[in-house]
């Protein structure tokens, strides 16, 4: 897919509307590869995490998940480019997905957050498919998953395995169980499940699109999230002012 570098990673040319069709269309043909979402917290850790860029990049597609990186996918000359949020693409490929008949295998959160998703999601979504649900070890290792996993969710005859283990390891999830999995897709969805299944509030759509998320879920959970936005956020300023800057240069 077409792609702008920011700040070291190829973050996708696309909106909503075209993430959904590439999906689809990925799982028509069979072709096997991985979705990462990309807010500003993926790109700052892409600076810090050894391998973690790397990971990302050999993603088929990495979706401006943040309005700040939308933002600077416009600048650069991205038109028609548009913030493409995990909760809102998991949606959107379940309603559409639908009409081919896919088939979803959940992966992440906790036995309980699974239950509420999955009634929401069949009742949202008349006929979904859903084949399987698993909720993994709180300390689940980001490498190669069992053999009994990689068989449960390949037995499921699963097209699209949505991945719900937080950022950046779900990333890395995916990235060495990608050569094991038989679904064409999987999709790396960060804190949907949460959200979809209301375990957790969602920020307003007015300060989903001021770019004021961060803010909201910081106030929700300060504790775990504080470093993540106030140190993250700050981080992120930083490198783009330097990246700027160096180009100037």
């Amino acid at each position: 897919m077409q792609s702008v570098d920011i700040l070291g990673v190829n973050v996708s040319v696309v909106n909503p509307r075209l993430a959904v069709e590439q999906v689809l269309a990925w799982v028509q043909s069979g072709w096997r590869g991985y979705v990462c979402v990309a807010p500003v917290s993926t790109l700052v850790d892409c600076q810090r995490v050894p391998g973690y860029r790397e990971v990302i990049n050999r993603a088929g597609m990495v979706t401006p998940d943040g309005m700040p990186v939308a933002w600077l996918l416009k600048a650069r000359g991205a038109q028609g480019t548009a913030r493409t949020y995990g909760p809102d693409l998991m949606r959107l490929v379940c309603d559409q997905g639908r009409g081919q008949g896919l088939k979803h295998f959940l992966f992440g959160a906790t036995a309980q957050t699974l239950e509420v998703l999955k009634e929401n999601l069949q009742r949202q979504y008349t006929d979904m498919r859903i084949v399987g649900a698993v909720s993994p070890p709180l300390m689940i290792e980001a490498g190669k998953a069992d053999d009994v996993l990689i068989e449960g969710i390949n037995a499921s005859g699963a097209d699209i395995v949505w991945v719900g283990l937080g950022s950046p390891k779900q990333d890395f999830w995916m990235y060495h169980n990608r050569p094991y999995l038989k679904a064409p897709v999987l999709v790396g969805i960060g804190a949907a499940f949460d959200f979809i299944a209301g375990v957790k509030p969602q920020a307003p759509r007015w300060m989903q699109q001021a770019g004021l998320e961060w803010l909201f879920r910081l106030c929700c959970e300060p504790k775990r999230l504080w470093k993540r936005y106030l140190v993250g956020n700050s981080l992120f300023v930083y490198y783009v002012m330097k990246d700027f800057l160096h180009a100037r240069s």
